[in-house]
């Protein structure tokens, strides 16, 4: 209400002001204040006519500003009207706003005074506990100091009592502590043994029956032909006058067969029958088929050696890849990498301990394929597996480095798999073996060169290796008398029954067993066998 006062007083002196504004234009226009004179009726016709327009246009400029006051005041009565809302509004939550955060701080501070009562709880609480503590100090301090005066007691005690029983038992503590231990170790190598047996005897009972049945299956269903082979070839002659020509003049002949072929001639007294000896076979072979078509042929010289020599060449790398595909075929295996093949039919005149490698590839492939089928495995790859392991040895003499190394190297390189590669460089146990893949292949590869006839040993090694069983197993205490038996294979040890009872024999079978298996290496598996007998004499009179 005070702003619409505000508002008509106002309007009021603006309408003053106007009609105040109109009296002086007129008066400006008349030439001001009259004289004593008289106007003339017209002038002051002119002149009220003049004024009344004047006046006429003042009125209507203000009721113009009356009307926009007018206006403009019912704008601000209305936005009065909104503000005076608005502030209600505002008031309203500043109050509520007011209370909220009253309750707040009446919350905050109840709270406050709940973790006050508590920090002084606390604080009693702790005030007590640092109180037994430091009493619980003082009566360990006590202890502490008693037991180090009892421990002092019990270690002049202790000295008292070693000293008589060192008197008594005519020992030092030394040699006591040693026999202490001694029997110690004793008791507990027979405890290991104890549960050992039980645990071994535990697993056996399915374990050996399934793998006896697998291997025992795989050996049976695998007959192949033992080899004998040794590093010089035979070859019969139509006659004897046939070694002059071979010798030639002054030898001619034989130093450029030995020259171009690499092979050593030997031309000794053996009627009709000459020897070519080297260490590679399969030089040995195509000097062999040289030789032969030379004495076929009857003309024998330099140049006909060489040519000789060359088609015997390409005539034996023919038979390596066909005795390879032969290889293959016989195994059921296809996608072999050209080179490999090759690889493959060379080892057909190779010889490991008088058995023919080709052949052990393949006996030891027929194995593993047959394992492999019993434990429900891949038999395709187990057999691929086995049939390379020993694919580094068509290179040994060329390459430096194992055999299993070589031939890994050499599948990688042709686009062999990961596992095949793995269990050739693995199955020596030079590299830590990771699949079941090569685990076969390494029991194939056993089966196959520990079955009797299938490989041989020079006699001096072969009695090394008996003295050498013999000599481990006299070195173990209590043993009297040491056999090895069945060409190796057993050893058979005499206890004396007086100084080793049934455990100790036990363990005195497994420590041999496991140094052997340190020291030796041969083929298959070797038995050993403590018999203890105790035996009891008397004589009637």
């Amino acid at each position: 209400m005070n702003t619409i006062v505000i508002v008509l007083a106002l309007a009021v002196v603006l309408l003053t002001l106007v009609a105040i504004a109109a009296l002086v234009m007129v008066v400006r226009h008349t030439g001001g204040i009259p004289r004593p004179k008289g106007p003339s009726p017209e002038q002051l016709a002119a002149a009220e006519a003049e004024v009344n327009a004047e006046l006429e246009q003042a009125r209507r400029q203000a009721d113009e500003i009356r009307g926009k006051a007018e206006s403009d005041a019912g704008e601000i009565v209305k936005k009065s009207e909104s503000l005076a809302e608005s502030a209600a509004l505002m008031r309203k939550e500043v109050e509520e706003e007011s209370r909220a955060f009253k309750g707040e701080i009446k919350e905050l501070r109840a709270d406050l005074e709940r973790r006050e009562s508590r920090l002084v709880e606390r604080e009693q609480r702790l005030d007590e506990e640092a109180r037994r503590q430091s009493e619980r100090a003082r009566k360990l301090a006590e202890t502490e100091t008693e037991l180090a005066d009892r421990r002092v007691e019990l270690d002049h005690v202790a000295d008292n009592r070693r000293k008589i029983l060192e008197r008594v038992a005519g020992l030092t503590a030394d040699q006591a502590k040693g026999e202490l231990v001694k029997e110690i170790e004793n008791q507990a190598k027979r405890e290991a043994a104890l549960i050992v047996r039980e645990i071994e005897s535990e697993a056996r009972k399915e374990g050996e029956k399934r793998a006896c049945k697998i291997v025992t299956l795989a050996v049976q269903r695998v007959a192949t032909e033992q080899t004998a082979e040794s590093v010089v070839s035979v070859l019969h002659l139509p006659g004897d006058d046939m070694k002059g020509r071979i010798i030639g003049r002054e030898g001619r002949n034989i130093r450029a067969f030995e020259s171009t072929t690499g092979v050593n001639l030997i031309i000794d007294d053996t009627p009709e029958a000459v020897l070519l000896s080297c260490f590679d076979p399969v030089r040995r072979e195509t000097a062999r088929l040289t030789l032969e078509r030379l004495v076929l042929d009857g003309r024998i010289h330099p140049q006909r050696i060489e040519e000789a020599y060359e088609r015997s060449k390409t005539e034996v790398r023919d038979l390596c890849v066909r005795a390879g595909e032969d290889a293959l075929v016989e195994l059921g295996i296809t996608e072999m990498h050209p080179e490999l093949i090759t690889l493959l039919g060379q080892l057909r005149y190779r010889t490991s301990y008088g058995q023919n490698v080709l052949k052990h590839l393949i006996e030891s492939a027929h194995i593993a394929g047959i394992m492999a089928s019993e434990l429900r495995l891949d038999r395709d790859l187990v057999k691929r597996c086995a049939l390379l392991h020993d694919i580094g040895k068509a290179l040994t003499h060329e390459v430096e480095g194992s055999h299993a190394l070589i031939g890994a190297e050499i599948a990688r390189r042709y686009g062999e798999h990961e596992d095949v590669v793995h269990a050739i460089e693995a199955h020596h146990n030079e590299v830590e073996v990771r699949t079941v893949e090569a685990v076969l292949t390494q029991a194939a590869d056993s089966i196959s060169g520990s079955r009797p006839g299938a490989r041989r040993e020079s006699l001096e090694a072969y009695v090394k290796r008996l003295e050498r069983l013999e000599e481990i197993a006299q070195s173990y205490d209590g043993v009297d008398k040491v056999f090895a038996m069945q060409a190796g294979r057993e050893i058979r040890v005499m206890v004396r029954p007086d100084s080793v009872d049934d455990i100790q024999a036990q363990v005195i079978a497994r420590d041999v067993a496991k140094q052997v298996e340190e020291e030796l290496t041969y083929p298959g598996q070797i038995r050993i066998t403590v018999v203890r007998e105790s035996r009891a004499t008397e004589f009637a009179r």
